[in-house]
């Protein structure tokens, strides 16, 4: 399996049959290093409906036919719109033929909008607990602190965490430094950073002050293979 950080909340998996990809917001963010028009996804994994988030899915998935995995309310209003989505809940799990999907909480909100300033609700937020080749990716989504990412850590053998630290919209890193302590992943990664003035971070220096496992600031584009 093969990992790599492409900015704000952007990651990508490789697996050995699929493509997975978290959250891909491309267009419009400076430090992604893909290309919205050409990136190849069997899947793509959202985790709440916020334009920074879904960012690309459209076009991404209608051209690669991609399963988008997504919180219930997102996913109807994105299989409304035409693509291929799975609808899920917090708390619950699905068994795919890429890997297995879990939802979990996180404290934040969740709505799309349109061009013309529509806002659609999307539901509840999320992280995502996803499982293949016998490894477990934490993508905690945007969210504050709150006690249960300890209950997630000791129920699951987490390898990789991606905990944002941004600040102002999410948690910041003093608080994301507990979520890792919490997490107990094997590595720890800073994510939702320095797309936006306001949440401009020290990713290395949060990085570095991990206690718990390695923590690691990526860089844009870098791969860990697992």
């Amino acid at each position: 399996m093969k990992i790599s950080y492409h900015g704000h909340s952007v990651v990508k998996v490789v697996t050995g049959d699929h493509t997975i990809l978290f959250d891909p917001f491309i267009s419009g963010n400076e430090a992604c290093d893909l290309d919205a028009d050409t990136i190849k996804a069997d899947v793509i994994l959202l985790t709440h409906a916020h334009n920074d988030h879904v960012g690309d899915t459209f076009e991404i998935a209608k051209r690669n036919n991609s399963i988008v995995v997504a919180p219930n309310e997102l996913a109807n209003y994105l299989a409304a719109k035409g693509l291929n989505a799975h609808p899920m809940h917090i708390g619950g799990s699905h068994e795919f033929d890429f890997g297995r999907v879990k939802f979990t909480q996180a404290f934040h909100g969740s709505s799309y909008t349109e061009e013309d300033g529509t806002v659609n609700y999307g539901g509840m937020p999320g992280g995502i607990l996803f499982t293949a080749e016998g490894k477990t990716i934490y993508h905690v989504g945007d969210t504050a602190l709150f006690t249960d990412l300890k209950m997630y850590g000791e129920m699951n053998d987490i390898d990789i965490a991606f905990v944002p630290i941004g600040d102002n919209f999410t948690m910041g890193p003093e608080d994301a430094l507990v979520a890792a302590d919490w997490i107990k992943a094997k590595i720890t990664v800073p994510v939702h950073y320095n797309t936006f003035p306001v949440i401009e971070q020290d990713p290395d220096g949060y990085a570095s002050k991990v206690k718990t496992g390695e923590g690691r600031a990526l860089k844009i584009g870098e791969e860990l293979e697992l």
